[in-house]
């Protein structure tokens, strides 16, 4: 009776060590995507677990199980007799990175101008018009500088939300994740390349509007050719084409 008894007790005991794991791990996950998208962790630059510790004030353990995803992801690699660099912004990056966005975006937003619901598509309508327009009254305000950074980060707010919506109404987390993960990568291209800024922020918002309005007509091929044009006008921007 002994033997069961404390065989019951550790049971709940082990859960939640297990429990306790898979939460640092993610927490540490977090963190690392955090400070790579802050510029905290550079593309291209070396480090090592400890700088990790250091940089996510979590313990080596959980630094230790954080590094074969994100190898797996891509996101760092081992370089022998030099250690673990954070993936580099070159050439292959941009062309495989928006090659599966393509691929996936084109099929997703198909299925959604198929089924979407027309108070999601209206929303999307509404803060892209909304956008625009606060954009417009910006520049006509010669007094006011502008474009200021709050209304481009918003700007770039309503930009990954397109996106993501469009994704997960597909409601497959196999495909949410492997988008978001292959999102951090575009993200850090466009950091190095191609930040949203105020000479694309209109013409970026403008081609989504091409793809809303699809989605609203029902028109899935339309749809598919408005974010294929928009997609790759990002990629080419990346790749100094445009």
């Amino acid at each position: 009776m002994t033997t069961s008894a404390n065989s019951d007790r550790a049971k709940p005991d082990l859960a939640k060590r297990d429990r306790d794991s898979v939460n640092l791990r993610s927490r540490a996950y977090e963190s690392f995507t955090q400070r790579l998208l802050a510029d905290e962790i550079r593309p291209g630059q070396f480090i090592s677990q400890r700088e990790l510790v250091e940089l996510t004030e979590l313990p080596l353990g959980a630094i230790r199980e954080l590094i074969p995803r994100l190898e797996a992801e891509g996101l760092v690699k081992t370089v022998p007799q030099r250690g673990m660099q954070v993936a580099h912004v070159d050439l292959n990056l941009i062309r495989d990175a928006f090659q599966f966005r393509l691929f996936l975006e084109r099929e997703a937003v198909a299925v959604f101008a198929r089924e979407a619901p027309e108070a999601t598509v209206r929303a999307l309508l509404d803060d892209h018009e909304r956008i625009i327009a606060a954009c417009a009254e910006a520049e006509a305000d010669l007094g006011a500088g502008g474009i200021r950074p709050a209304l481009l980060q918003e700007a770039q707010d309503i930009d990954w939300a397109l996106h993501l919506t469009i994704i997960d109404a597909l409601g497959n987390a196999i495909i949410s994740d492997a988008y978001r993960v292959n999102q951090i990568k575009i993200r850090l291209i466009k950091q190095s390349k191609t930040r949203l800024n105020t000479a694309v922020l209109v013409p970026t918002m403008r081609e989504h509007l091409a793809i809303i309005h699809a989605i609203q007509a029902r028109d899935p091929e339309r749809a598919k050719d408005a974010i294929g044009t928009h997609i790759l006008s990002a990629r080419d921007r990346a790749i100094g084409l445009r």
